[in-house]
């Protein structure tokens, strides 16, 4: 009778699942501690994860310090700030728009896409009008510290065009994903992408699968770098496919991150990272370059930077 009690705890501890760690939003680079807070802020009340990311990566959008996202983004290389979204729900409905000036808040239309049109994706004067005819306001994108900036560049480089380095200041995308109290997932992610990048230039930001990806049943996953490298590993449906296979958050990140660099004979000349959260609000994070670093927001410790292991050491 005791044997078979003991055995019989053992199985039912083998068939314990692990209590969810509900809500949580994880989020790319520094800026991403403002952005946490927007989106903690709808997370916290029992609010959507929907709302929660578009919420939180709008504050990035509307920030004129965050030189690589929205409002203060620096331009390409005629002078242009042009923006790149995209946002996914736990039903698997997405939205998203490239190439899109003189509007703010490219998330927001983004969302007005998914769920005002037949469409995923809009891009240039199409998504403009389509902006102006739903609400959104124009606005002149270029900051006077951008405007200056892209002088100083363009006068260095009259003829050829200049990759940033895609690494702390210089970080690019703000990727975010999150789990509600219900445990439902969803994603936004938005930039102006490289700074002097070529006029019509789009990176991985607005592709979903490669720079966002949402799947209600695994996880959730979004990229930040240098979008051509991302795009050819499809890199955050990857991360998700891996989470799938029953690798952690942090597992499926550094996998993924392993096929970008199979498929980039160049990677290390580039950056680029994953973030990655499952259904039991587990998060990971991992990277090409060290240097990248990501928020996490939850319950148990707050909203904090978490450093990303990355393939090649820090010195």
């Amino acid at each position: 009778m005791t044997a078979m009690t003991a055995s019989g705890r053992l199985l039912a501890m083998a068939d314990e699942k692990p209590t969810p760690n509900r809500p949580v939003v994880i989020s790319t680079w520094q800026h991403g501690l403002a952005a946490n807070e927007a989106a903690w802020k709808v997370l916290s009340q029992g609010g959507r994860a929907l709302d929660a990311v578009e919420a939180g990566v709008r504050q990035s959008e509307s920030d004129p310090k965050v030189s690589s996202v929205g409002f203060g983004g620096l331009p390409d290389a005629s002078g242009e700030v042009t923006l790149d979204a995209c946002i996914m729900d736990e039903q698997g409905d997405c939205g998203s728009v490239a190439y899109l000036k003189d509007i703010e808040n490219p998330i927001s239309v983004a969302r007005m896409v998914m769920e005002k049109t037949p469409h995923v994706m809009m891009v240039g004067e199409g998504a403009k009008s389509f902006a102006l005819a739903n609400g959104m306001q124009e606005k002149d994108l270029l900051t006077p510290k951008a405007k200056q900036e892209w002088g100083k560049w363009k006068a260095e480089h009259p003829d050829a065009i200049q990759h940033r380095e895609i690494n702390i200041e210089n970080h690019d995308t703000i990727g975010m994903v999150a789990i509600d109290e219900a445990g439902n997932l969803s994603g936004a992610c938005t930039t102006s992408g490289l700074a002097w990048k070529l006029p019509g230039r789009v990176g991985d930001s607005p592709l979903i699968g490669a720079g966002l990806y949402v799947d209600n049943e695994i996880g959730a996953a979004s990229a930040t770098g240098v979008g051509e490298a991302v795009i050819r590993a499809v890199g955050s449906f990857l991360v998700v496919e891996l989470m799938r296979q029953g690798n952690s958050p942090q597992e499926a990140c550094r996998l993924a991150t392993e096929r970008v660099i199979a498929k980039n004979p160049e990677w290390k000349s580039v950056q680029v990272g994953f973030i990655a959260i499952d259904k039991l609000g587990r998060v990971g994070g991992y990277c090409i370059q060290p240097g990248f670093d990501y928020a996490v927001y939850d319950r148990q410790s707050g909203n904090r930077m978490v450093p990303a292991p990355s393939r090649i050491p820090a010195t």
